[in-house]
């Protein structure tokens, strides 16, 4: 009974937000409640929402903070000395605008947010892409692989803060052993942009290169505010120490970004009205997510307390043959890609994830195993049709979505499967 109830209410809570007739924070909140009331463990609700609320309680103020902070570093133009660098370097080179593409689209995409990051990479370098003839699919490519293996697996990511958040994990275990990954999913990402670069450049010739000169390619480009420069090394050392704090774990990471952001407000808003102001402007990037993951920890909660995800991961453990059990992990991160790009990341995470952490428990495997496995598909997700950000890049790139997709496919799914080895290769997933 209890696992039927379970999967009702991953189903309703699936159907409702993928069918856009409740936003997701409503519905992980009333969804569990629902069947938890039929279950008749009214009387225990309100524990059972409070411990999960306490739950992910750190996730959320460090996913605040985060974003705000973040939002200031990109305000200050922290990353154009890299964009404007990028621009020099490249000289019409496909090759080089490639892979200048995804240096500024892995920086871009330490925030988070995909909207903001194709914005980034977009207004940078698309009038260089179109004044030598290369096809923008190739920024589109660059851009999607650095969000869905970099910010989709970031503490401060919406994609891994709500598997950090529904396990209710400590985002620093979860992140210090991704970080080989995450550098090892860099290297890949480069060296994707370096092939997709030299198919270019066979294609465009080299004559047609050699007659674009880089005072020509300059001119293209929108010249950018003046920056104080004493400003921009007070917010480059700032977000290094940040970073180099984060890897050596001496503080927990939600008081780091708390701090950070502190510092951040202070050094580049001086003035307490432009302090207020910074403040609201980000507010509303912030709070949707921050609200979202407090759902999360009722909708966590309840199924935790009437034990209806143990009895779903009962279900789920004995249809799968018990020689696959080893090898959970793998088995998570690939259907993790296929459910990625079907399901919102909300459906996906809160739905699906705790049951496979569950059923994972019963081979003795770590929830914050699975939580690094469950981000596999991050890539492909931003190319399905729940990915709100995507419609943004469609729009900048003036292409389509069946075009857009035909291209990034083989990409990403080679992505998924370089991301897998790595897990296994640096120990963060193991079998």
């Amino acid at each position: 009974m209890l696992s039927i109830l379970g999967f009702l209410t991953i189903a309703l809570f699936t159907y409702l937000v993928m069918s856009k007739r409740m936003i997701a924070f409503t519905a992980i909140i009333f969804v569990p409640i629902i069947f938890a009331l039929i279950g008749g463990f009214g009387a225990k609700l309100p524990d059972m929402m409070e411990e999960g609320v306490l739950l992910v309680s750190k996730t959320a103020v460090l996913l605040l903070f985060a974003i705000l902070y973040f939002g200031i570093m990109m305000d200050a133009g922290l990353f154009d000395p890299v964009s404007n660098k990028i621009l020099k370097i490249a000289k019409g080179d496909p090759v080089k605008i490639a892979m200048g593409t995804a240096v500024l689209a892995l920086l871009g995409a330490l925030d988070g947010d995909g909207t903001t990051t194709y914005m980034i990479v977009c207004s940078a370098m698309l009038p260089i892409y179109r004044k030598l003839g290369m096809n923008p699919l190739v920024l589109a490519t660059v851009s999607i692989l650095s969000l869905g293996m970099v910010a989709g697996t970031t503490p401060w990511g919406g994609s891994a803060t709500r598997a950090i958040s529904i396990l209710g994990l400590d985002p620093s275990h979860y992140f210090n052993p991704f970080l080989p990954t995450m550098l090892g999913c860099a290297v890949w990402i480069l060296f994707t942009a370096y092939i997709l670069g030299r198919i270019e450049r066979k294609r465009i010739g080299a004559a047609l290169i050699e007659q674009v000169a880089a005072a020509e390619m300059a001119a293209t480009v929108q010249e950018a505010p003046a920056r104080n420069t004493m400003l921009l090394w007070a917010n480059f050392l700032l977000t290094v120490a940040i970073m180099v704090t984060l890897i050596m774990d001496v503080v927990p990471l939600f008081i780091l970004f708390i701090i950070g952001f502190s510092l951040a407000l202070i050094i580049n808003y001086p003035k307490i009205e432009d302090q207020k102001r910074v403040i609201k402007e980000h507010a509303a990037n912030a709070i949707p997510v921050v609200s979202l993951v407090l759902g999360a920890g009722i909708f966590t909660g309840i199924l935790q307390g009437t034990k209806m995800v143990d009895h779903m991961a009962g279900d789920l453990v004995s249809v799968i043959p018990e020689a696959l059990g080893p090898y959970f992990t793998i088995i998570i991160a690939i259907i993790g890609v296929p459910l990625s790009f079907f399901m919102s990341n909300d459906a996906f995470f809160f739905g699906a994830v705790p049951v496979l952490a569950k059923a994972a428990a019963q081979y003795g495997i770590h929830p914050v195993e699975v939580a690094r496995a469950s981000v596999v598909g991050q890539a492909i997700h931003l190319i399905g049709p729940t990915s709100a950000p995507l419609w943004v890049l469609i729009e900048l790139i003036k292409s389509d979505l069946g075009k857009l997709q035909r291209f990034t496919f083989v990409w990403i799914l080679l992505s998924a499967i370089v991301m897998i080895i790595l897990l296994l290769a640096t120990g963060a997933m193991s079998i």
